[in-house]
């Protein structure tokens, strides 16, 4: 895999996110969605292992979903530009969920067989991505104790970065087998 490409990798996920926390907190919630489509367009054109990531990408947008859906309903987080559904994960921070999820096996691929190094880094990155995106655009707003969140935050993503990665590398391994491609 080249340079160039997880510079390209590593900086359009930055773009990804910075459009969706801005876009979100100031009432432009399609914004990330659209940097999203224009970042995975040139991910998908280059590439080395589309299956993988394509896989990484069905585990990575139901656990979003999810996590993000849980701290809405149970009352910790208020994302802005909530769209249709408030009980939900809004469109951009599960569009962040996927810019994330195609960093995870190149720019981030240095903690696919590092599961303490992966579970450290969700800990301490993911409850610091939500405090920016809170703190600097206004895009989320802590509804409950802040340090009962971060921490809930914290082991949320300690849990989902080396869950993500096993199970990725576990169903690449089973598709292997099986005699599809990878």
């Amino acid at each position: 895999m080249s340079l160039g490409f997880r510079v390209f990798n590593l900086v359009g996920f930055q773009a990804v996110w910075f459009a969706s926390a801005f876009g979100a907190g100031s009432g432009r919630p399609w914004l990330g969605p659209a940097v999203l489509a224009l970042y995975a367009a040139g991910h998908f054109a280059m590439t080395p292992s589309r299956g993988r990531d394509l896989r990484m990408l069905a585990l990575a947008i139901p656990l979003g979903v999810l996590v993000d859906s849980a701290f809405v309903m149970a009352g910790g987080l208020v994302y802005a530009s909530p769209g249709p559904l408030p009980e939900l994960a809004p469109a951009w921070i599960v569009g962040m969920w996927v810019g994330f999820a195609l960093t995870l096996r190149h720019s981030m691929g240095f903690l696919a067989d590092r599961p303490a190094w992966a579970a450290a880094f969700g800990l301490l990155g993911g409850p610091l991505a939500y405090a920016g995106a809170a703190r600097a655009f206004d895009a989320v707003a802590v509804t409950a104790s802040p340090v009962a969140v971060f921490a809930a935050l914290g082991v949320a993503w300690g849990l989902a970065m080396p869950l993500m990665y096993a199970a990725e590398s576990a169903w690449t391994r089973r598709t292997k087998g099986a005699g599809a491609m990878a």
